[in-house]
């Protein structure tokens, strides 16, 4: 069986043949670039696991230009056309915008789960313009829009493959030609999840309605999603699944030159490694590469873009308000340019639409999203959500800047209702899952009270766990802070390092008047 012109280990070469026997009998041939229709509506579940560097992303890239290549359509979630042909599809998916946005950095065309559960209704008109630009029609006349405008999209959607950021390329903004969401009322064909560690029961259960060939790919030495009240289990899906049905990576590809951040990661594998010797040997590889740093203090000019990595909340808001005082930031007010954490949606349920404007936007529980000055109204905030296609927004906000102990938070902006931020100077290690950052700091202290309190999770101290998740969030330079200071800034906070790539949307999440 041919493989992609890449060298793959042996152990991704067995998983590419098991992948594709999968699809074969789901009707897609990668090898013959022969599609047919799906041979059975029952659901296909394979997993792809393996630890950070093992070439999980790397196998996922060449199974999209395989299939690409096959012919397989790609969707990506911001436009479906109605036109009913027959297709074969597959749509990339992880869980939050940040995660999507690191395989799009890559070349993978990927979107958010929720973005593929709600699908955008188009104005008839500009939905013409959509079908044209995915190749599905004829090039549109529409009153309104100039020729130029129309080449403007068109170069747009080359470059971007993405229908709203064409259309805003050509001045319109999102309320122009989306009108609303709808919750998915067809399936689709072939889906892969990337970042499937943090996967609840109920999202993979969604997606095995959506998509009867499901590839989940997904790292077994992260932590497991946090359970719900009420909920039982807890532990990852692909741990559900059948042996035969999980495929296991274990060689390490990225950056496998003696990458320090990576070795360190899996010397926690040893169940004879102690805090203190893991400690050492951080400080060891601290002195032979400048990839890793023993920070003395926290840098606060880093936690404007890159939260610091914690475990307990108290530390998460002690960090928080020394963040906010060493800018000077006002007791009453945000500044331009501090990093917000989406904590959900706060809307009542006769209000279904507007919660999935929100969401659809990117305000799902968990953006990160960047704060860039008060909205044209009461209660709104223009804000700038890491990772999104459509970055700019503006959206009626509840900012919450929690206290210590049991006060109290602090509202400096509140809406009646609608997306609900906390503050992501520092954020706690489960929520940083499914991210990367060029730079990281891991705040160590945390990590050391966390190897003190023994506790146990899946057969390996918790301690490894967040230590495992915290340090591979880390893209190029790991900084390991031993002391519990804080740095004062070199600049001041902004946000001129945040390039608005369309006109901000306006997200109601209140009647007008």
């Amino acid at each position: 069986m041919s493989v992609p012109a890449l060298t793959f280990s042996p152990d991704q070469a067995e998983a590419w043949d098991a992948i594709s026997v999968a699809l074969r009998q789901a009707g897609v041939d990668m090898d013959d670039d022969l599609l047919q229709p799906p041979q059975s509506d029952a659901s296909s579940v394979l997993a792809v696991v393996g630890k950070a560097g093992s070439g999980k992303t790397m196998l996922l890239a060449a199974l999209f230009h395989a299939l690409k290549e096959a012919g397989v359509e790609i969707v990506s979630g911001d436009f479906e056309s109605r036109k009913k042909r027959e297709r074969r599809t597959l749509a990339i998916l992880a869980p939050t915008n940040k995660a999507a946005s690191v395989l799009r950095n890559r070349g993978v065309p990927a979107t958010t789960i929720h973005r593929i559960l709600y699908t955008p209704v188009y104005d008839p008109e500009y939905e013409k313009v959509a079908e044209w630009l995915a190749g599905q029609g004829e090039r549109p006349t529409i009153d309104g829009l100039t020729d130029v405008q129309l080449d403007r999209a068109w170069a747009s959607y080359q470059i971007n493959t993405s229908i709203p950021a064409a259309l805003a390329s050509a001045g319109l903004r999102g309320s122009d030609f989306i009108t609303g969401w709808k919750r998915r009322e067809e399936p689709l064909d072939i889906g892969f999840v990337d970042e499937s560690s943090m996967l609840d029961a109920r999202q993979f259960a969604d997606l095995q309605e959506i998509f009867p060939t499901l590839l989940l790919f997904g790292d077994p030495a992260q932590l497991p999603p946090v359970k719900s009240k009420g909920e039982e289990g807890g532990g990852m899906v692909f741990e559900t699944l059948p042996a035969a049905r999980t495929l296991t990576l274990s060689r390490i590809h990225r950056q496998d030159a003696g990458n320090p951040i990576l070795d360190l990661a899996h010397a926690l594998a040893d169940p004879a490694l102690g805090f203190h010797d893991f400690e050492q040997m951080v400080a060891d590889a601290a002195r032979r590469d400048d990839r890793v740093v023993m920070a003395e203090r926290v840098e606060a000019d880093l936690m404007a873009r890159s939260p610091v990595l914690v475990w307990r909340n108290a530390t998460r808001i002690r960090l928080i308000h020394a963040f906010r005082a060493a800018f000077g930031a006002p007791v009453d007010a945000l500044l331009p340019g501090e990093p917000l954490i989406c904590d959900g949606i706060e809307l009542p349920l006769k209000h279904r639409k507007k919660r999935l404007d929100l969401e659809a936007r990117g305000l799902i529980k968990g953006a990160q999203v960047i704060y860039l000055g008060p909205g044209n109204r009461a209660g709104f905030s223009r804000l700038h959500v890491i990772g999104a296609e459509d970055p700019q927004v503006s959206a009626a906000s509840i900012v919450k800047i929690e206290q210590e102990g049991d006060a109290e938070p602090f509202i400096p902006y509140a809406a009646r209702m609608g997306a609900t931020f906390l503050h992501g100077a520092a954020v706690t290690i489960h929520k940083a899952q499914g991210s990367q950052w060029d730079t990281v700091q891991v705040f160590a202290p945390d990590i050391y009270v966390a190897s003190q309190m023994g506790r146990v999770e899946a057969g390996q101290p918790l301690w490894k766990r967040l230590t495992y998740v915290a340090i591979t969030r880390a893209e190029r330079e790991l900084r390991w802070v031993v002391r519990n200071r804080l740095g004062r800034p070199t600049s001041e906070l902004g946000i001129d390092d945040l390039r608005p790539d369309s006109v901000p949307l306006e997200l109601k999440a209140e009647d007008e008047g």
